[in-house]
C-alpha cells in the first residue's frame, strides 16, 4: 500500500508544485498543498489519518477535501485580480 507512505504523498507535493510553476494561475497549488498535508496526515504510525489512509477511496476522498480546502483558502486569500476581463473595441473582420 504505496499510498500509506509519507514520502509519496511528499513526493507527489513536490510534483504538484514543479507544476504549478510550469503552468501559472494557481491551478496545482491546491492539490500540492493536499498532498503535503495528506502527507503529514500519514506521518506517524498511529494516528486516526494514517489508519483511514489505509483503504484508498478513504486517503483520496481525504486528498480531494484538504485540496479543495485549500484551494477555496488560496481563493479567498488571493482573491481574484481586478480588470483581468479583456474587452475588444474592435472586431478583427472589420476593415
Amino acid at each position: 500500500m504505496i499510498w500509506t507512505l509519507p514520502w509519496v504523498w511528499f513526493a507527489a507535493a513536490v510534483g504538484l508544485g514543479i507544476l504549478e510553476i510550469l503552468a501559472p494561475g494557481y491551478v496545482f497549488l491546491g492539490f500540492a498543498i493536499g498532498a503535503a498535508v495528506m502527507g503529514l496526515l500519514v506521518w506517524p504510525d498511529w494516528s486516526l489519518a494514517a489508519m483511514a489512509a489505509d483503504s484508498l477511496p478513504l486517503a483520496l476522498l481525504a486528498f480531494a477535501l484538504l485540496s479543495l480546502a485549500a484551494w477555496v483558502a488560496l481563493r479567498a486569500w488571493l482573491g481574484v485580480r481586478k480588470g483581468q476581463t479583456k474587452v475588444w473595441e474592435k472586431d478583427i473582420n472589420e476593415n
